[in-house]
């Protein structure tokens, strides 16, 4: 008999449905939110907002192109953290609710093991899947991790960020530059034409697997700014030169801990997850590095990458399987120790 999940994300801006089928997706639908792009990043009172207008429809166009009813479903999975306390709010309140109503157990995910959790999504016949164990590096505009995967319910975290996380500092470095929010795909495109290698930015030495993101946003902000006082045609004379060189840069704090922690732990089935994962410049790298290392990389869907309630939904299944389900008394949290 088959477990049909329905997950629910709203951690942040967008609000997202999914249906799956066991491992299979049926459905996984993004309401994203315009709004914020104006004030050049997320502003939590209009997310929290737009979240209320978006979470019903969107779960009923899920059900609809999941072909199932709502009676059968076997249980709603719902990001219950890190991320926007207002917009996490929204959906555990409507996951509560809706679950209640049919009489079917609730299910808490982690954002960021969902994030992990979404290579094993099958979205087509010839899906691949990491063998346990498995490293993913976990990258996203507030988190950035290494983080040792044994199975769906055990994980450590190898080495995390102690500052900003690396998808901050694209986003930063974007903003600097005078580019659209977010930057980071704006900073991918433009490094495609530029060279990685005419600029170069100090790489922080950390100790560990950890990651330090802030002094090189520092870093860079300092450049411009001197750049800038001799010509100040600076940065759109010279805009993939420095997309390419700031790329170029944090994939290389990225994967060169990578390299360490697979290194130390001798494990070669590497995954990388979350939204950073599709910037181009690092899967290419990173296919590069494997090619030498011996690895197995896994690269997650684009429709993976962002954030979305089919990796929630997965998640939600791995738990299910193990009857992990939260009580109706369970409250959202903004922060999370993993």
């Amino acid at each position: 008999m088959s477990t049909y999940i329905l997950g629910i994300e709203s951690s942040c801006d967008d609000t997202s449905a999914a249906v799956l089928q066991d491992t299979r997706i049926l459905s996984n639908v993004i309401a994203n939110q315009d709004i914020h792009k104006q004030y050049g990043g997320v502003v939590p009172e209009l997310a929290s907002r737009a979240h209320q207008q978006n979470i019903i429809p969107v779960v009923e166009v899920a059900l609809r192109q999941a072909k199932i009813s709502k009676n059968q479903l076997s249980a709603v999975a719902f990001t219950r953290g890190p991320g926007l306390l207002g917009s996490l709010l929204v959906g555990t309140s409507f996951a509560k609710s809706f679950a209640l109503g049919l009489g079917i157990p609730i299910i808490e995910v982690n954002h960021l093991r969902a994030h992990i959790l979404a290579h094993f999504i099958q979205a087509s016949d010839d899906h691949r899947t990491p063998q346990f164990p498995f490293l993913c590096l976990t990258v996203s505009g507030g988190h950035t991790q290494i983080v040792r995967v044994d199975s769906p319910s055990e994980m450590k975290i190898l080495g995390q960020t102690i500052d900003d996380a690396a998808g901050e500092a694209f986003d930063k470095s974007a903003k600097i530059m005078g580019l659209p929010y977010p930057g980071g795909p704006h900073i991918d495109k433009l490094a495609a034409i530029g060279n990685p290698q005419a600029y170069a930015f100090p790489e922080p030495k950390i100790q560990g697997l950890n990651y330090s993101f802030s002094g090189l946003k520092t870093s860079f902000l300092y450049f411009i700014r001197d750049e800038l006082k001799k010509n100040e045609q600076f940065i759109e004379e010279n805009k993939a030169d420095l997309a390419s060189s700031i790329q170029y840069t944090i994939i290389r704090i990225l994967l060169s801990k990578l390299r360490r922690a697979a290194r130390e732990t001798g494990i070669t089935e590497i995954a990388i997850a979350g939204g950073v994962s599709a910037n181009s410049g690092l899967r290419h790298t990173l296919n590069e590095m494997a090619a030498k290392e011996g690895w197995n990389t896994y690269l997650p869907a684009f429709q993976f990458t962002t954030d979305n309630a089919a990796m929630i939904a997965i998640a939600g299944y791995f738990k299910y399987l193990n009857k992990e389900f939260a009580p109706q008394t369970i409250t959202p949290f903004a922060k999370s120790l993993f």
